[in-house]
């Protein structure tokens, strides 16, 4: 690992395209890093250029295509934690890349949003009493995820052939009413402390295709967590194998059929920050990655 008197810090980030949402927080996180000292760069995870080694941390931040290239994001993220220090460290993206996670974090006693899988190959049962969603296991900003009601059966079989086909497993689980009352809460952890929280409202409409593009982060605010939230969260976090320390965490809760909060998501590989709905949890931040370089 590289030892230099200025540190260098890369923020791995993803190339541009049409499936792929600009990051707004990276210029800005760059320049205030720079700002305090180091010497940061964004850097895209898939340069074959890169030299990984010549940097002290390597900080995963906006990788946002690594989910339909999964098996080959997991090798780079295998070769970069070998080169020098990544975070959030391998085996945590290695455990976070796959959603069936929740199953750990249900049987930890984590209250979570109830989920079955269905693999390629294996039997479809879907449910005919309540509305669902059927989405990837390996999946980020809704990309093949719909809303069905129990009489569009057929529709979900075609897109559970689609994702098959692609080689994804399919997640089943209820459509969580609350959230089209109370939206869905992202609490953001950076250094172990809570960083800032925000709120959105309901990405899947009734009737949007499974391939449509959405609006990830509909109605987005700044959000204040209730005890009950900020308890779930910590539970979650807590629950992850091994309990390592982690350089950043996002928990999106969303309330369950008694009202209380569950988790939908456990994001530990490249959340989005949303820094620019929270200008003031940059210095926290920028604090939190250089501690981390002398760690």
């Amino acid at each position: 690992m590289a030892r230099t008197t200025v540190a260098r810090v890369a923020l791995v980030t993803c190339r541009p395209g049409p499936e792929v949402t600009a990051d707004r927080d990276l210029p800005g996180l760059v320049g205030e890093l720079r700002a305090a000292g180091a010497d940061a760069d964004a850097v895209y995870w898939d340069d074959p250029e890169t030299d990984w080694a010549a940097y002290d941390l390597a900080v995963i931040r906006s990788t946002w295509d690594y989910s339909w290239r999964a098996a080959e994001f997991t090798a780079w993220a295998e070769r970069c934690g070998k080169a020098t220090r990544l975070a959030n460290p391998v085996d945590i993206v290695r455990w976070n890349t796959d959603k069936r996670y929740l199953g750990d974090l249900a049987a930890a006693g984590v209250p979570v949003v109830p989920t079955r899988y269905i693999a390629p190959g294996g039997p479809v049962e879907l449910p005919d009493d309540h509305e669902y969603v059927v989405k990837p296991t390996s999946g980020a900003g809704a990309r093949f995820a719909a809303r069905y009601a129990p009489g569009e059966h057929a529709t979900a079989v075609r897109q559970l052939a689609r994702m098959h086909a692609e080689g994804f497993t399919a997640m089943i689980q209820p459509y969580v009413q609350g959230i089209d009352v109370n939206g869905e809460r992202a609490l953001q952890f950076f250094g172990g402390r809570l960083l800032h929280a925000s709120r959105k409202g309901a990405v899947l409409a009734p009737g949007t295709p499974y391939d449509e593009k959405k609006v990830a982060h509909p109605g987005l605010e700044p959000w204040t967590p209730t005890p009950a939230e900020l308890a779930v969260a910590e539970r979650a976090l807590a629950a992850v194998p091994d309990a390592p320390e982690l350089l950043y965490a996002r928990v999106d809760l969303v309330d369950g059929p008694d009202g209380a909060p569950c988790v939908m998501e456990l994001e530990l590989v490249e959340p989005n920050l949303f820094l620019w709905l929270h200008p003031g949890s940059v210095p926290r931040v920028v604090e939190a990655v250089l501690a981390a370089v002398g760690q």
